[in-house]
This record gives structure tokens, C-alpha cells and sequence, in this order.
């Protein structure tokens, strides 16, 4: 297992794991306005500018990318782990990838937490500080709390 800083070139393995986790799992926690907002949130614009920054990394298990990460400054973002490699530890090893780079720098890391991953930061010690409530375009809501832990 080896977590690289993403290049130009690596923006479709990016977009390919955002989208496909965004569409696979979130459909279960969230109506599908709340499902569409994710992905335009996590638009190519965005994603190629993440990466442009210097901020987007991806997670190469046995040459295969199976995850990705974005770290802004102590703020994690954008950590998805294709369906398929979930429950392996993959989604551990970003958060300790990012836990460790944030805390070289900062003394607080903050994220947005959707529904499915709240519980893996609950107990990796985060603590909710803000609930939010997104009316989508088709009338939908999307919920998710802002987090912080202390490091």
C-alpha cells in the first residue's frame, strides 16, 4: 500500500473513484437530489484544481488506485474508497495519512462528515461542531455534520 500526491495526469482515476463511491454508496444514505449535489460538488473544475494545488493524493494498492484523499490545509476532504475495497483498512490508512500530515502543522483537523462515514469519525475521536442542511435543486436535502478533533 502507497499513498502518492496525485498529478495532472491521475485527475480520471480521481474523478473515476469520487464518482463511482459517490453513486454506488451514497444512494443508500441520501435522496437522489443530495446524491446529485455530491457529485457536482466534486465537479472536474474542482477536482483538477484540488490536484493543480498540490492537495489531492491517491492510495495504490498492488499498482491498483483505490482510494483518494484531499488535504486543504488541516481540513480533510474528498476521501472516498472504491466500493469494492471498503472494509479493508484502505479508508483508515487516508485518514492516518492525513491525520499525521495535518497535525505537522496544525493543532486541529476539520472535515464534513456525510452519513455513511459519521460513525468512523465519531470514534477516531471527532466531534460534531456544526449540523447542516443543504436544500438541493430538486428538493432534496442533504445532511452532514462539520467535524473537528484536536490533535
Amino acid at each position: 500500500m502507497n499513498i502518492i500526491k496525485a498529478l495532472p495526469e491521475d485527475f480520471d482515476v480521481v474523478k473515476s473513484i469520487t464518482a463511482e463511491t459517490i453513486t454506488s454508496v451514497y444512494p443508500k444514505y441520501y435522496p437522489k437530489g443530495a446524491v446529485e449535489f455530491f457529485l457536482s460538488h466534486h465537479s472536474d473544475e474542482n477536482i483538477k484544481n484540488d490536484i493543480a494545488s498540490g492537495i489531492v493524493y491517491i492510495l495504490i494498492d498492488e499498482e491498483t488506485a483505490v482510494g483518494t484523499v484531499t488535504i486543504n490545509k488541516n481540513d480533510i476532504g474528498r476521501l472516498f474508497v472504491l466500493p469494492e475495497y471498503q472494509k479493508k483498512g484502505y479508508g483508515k490508512a487516508l485518514i492516518d495519512f492525513s491525520e499525521k500530515i495535518i497535525s505537522a502543522k496544525y493543532n486541529e483537523i476539520c472535515l464534513s462528515a456525510s452519513l455513511p462515514a459519521k460513525q468512523i469519525y465519531l470514534r477516531r475521536g471527532y466531534k460534531e461542531s456544526e449540523y447542516n442542511i443543504i436544500l438541493t435543486d430538486n428538493g432534496d436535502y442533504l445532511c452532514y455534520d462539520y467535524m473537528k478533533k484536536k490533535v
